[in-house]
């Protein structure tokens, strides 16, 4: 039997490449493991970044759309993103830190059961800084030496992910009965899953709320993407989605990672994910994130695409 052994990546929109770099390297101290293009549309940067190789569970994406809008928050939309850090300590260093950047921030409280931090990054992506208590994370994720950030207190990889939705209901038979994802507790108007029992890594909470659906601009959430280990899982995932009468992309190659994408009934957009091949498959270790790699089938168009991108440090 095949379980989901945690999140893969979750993928925003961003107005701004430049100021998106910016932030995510030099105030949260991640490494940008690849500067790409979305492959459906290679217009717009796509844009990576997690610990020294981008390994899954540690990745945030973004797409660059200049011409986007304001988010105007709603339901049916995921709202959120966990972020690990090791320790109480941790989340006192982190409060300073976005103090002297003058990063919007509230006070040290509590969420999902879990001392935590809550922040907007510069477009307003709702972000929380999760205290892992020293909980083991995954043996490959890989601390990367060149952050800004201490190493006593960087940011692990992604915790939690927050979704918010007319109907509970739905979203549950989808983690539940599709994925195998544990309930860990429910309440009429919250619920918490977790792909792994006590593990944060592959832990959702899905918030239900009336009204009107989200509108996604800049700062808005796109997909959450969960891990499966190769091929072979991911063409067992895309039987079980269609089997259940969810419509799925059906399996796509995209170079880094093989993956297939479904809504469930609330209109959530999920991402099925290998974990390999991985983003050192074109590049080695140093180069990682600095230079504008593309795809196989788009590297005859590179000139084309140069010519399309805003040059970005």
């Amino acid at each position: 039997m095949y379980t989901i052994p945690g999140h893969h990546h979750v993928s925003m929109i961003t107005k701004n490449a430049q100021i998106n770099s910016q932030f995510y390297r030099e105030v949260l101290g991640l490494r940008r493991v690849k500067k790409t293009v979305n492959q459906d549309d290679p217009s717009m940067y796509h844009l990576f970044y997690g610990d020294l190789t981008g390994s899954p569970g540690t990745e945030l994406s973004f797409f660059e759309m200049p011409m986007v809008g304001r988010t105007v928050r709603g339901t049916n939309a995921i709202t959120g993103i966990g972020l690990l850090v090791p320790s109480l300590e941790s989340l006192n260093y982190w409060k300073n830190r976005l103090e002297a950047f003058d990063v919007k921030h509230w006070d040290i409280t509590t969420y999902a059961g879990r001392e935590a931090l809550p922040f907007e990054d510069p477009e307003g992506l709702r972000l929380v800084l999760i205290n892992s208590e020293g909980q083991k994370v995954p043996d490959f994720w890989a601390a990367w030496e060149g952050s800004a950030v201490s190493q006593k207190h960087r940011i692990l990889g992604m915790g939690t992910v927050e979704m918010t939705v007319r109907n509970i209901d739905t979203m549950a038979r989808t983690l539940k009965d599709i994925f195998g994802y544990i309930e860990v507790s429910r309440s009429e108007a919250e619920a918490v899953y977790q792909s792994v029992s006590g593990e944060v890594i592959g832990e959702i909470v899905v918030k239900q709320k009336e009204g009107p659906r989200e509108k996604p601009g800049r700062g808005s959430i796109h997909h959450l993407a969960i891990r499966v280990k190769n091929d072979e899982e991911l063409a067992h995932w895309d039987n079980e989605i269609k089997a259940r009468g969810l419509n799925s992309s059906g399996v796509i190659d995209r170079y880094y990672f093989k993956s297939l994408y479904f809504r469930e009934p609330n209109g959530i957009l999920f991402e099925i994910a290998t974990d390999g091949p991985g983003f050192a498959v074109d590049s080695n270790m140093e180069e990682l994130g600095s230079k504008l790699d593309l795809p196989p089938f788009l590297e005859d168009r590179r000139a084309e695409i140069e010519k399309m991108l805003t040059p970005l440090d």
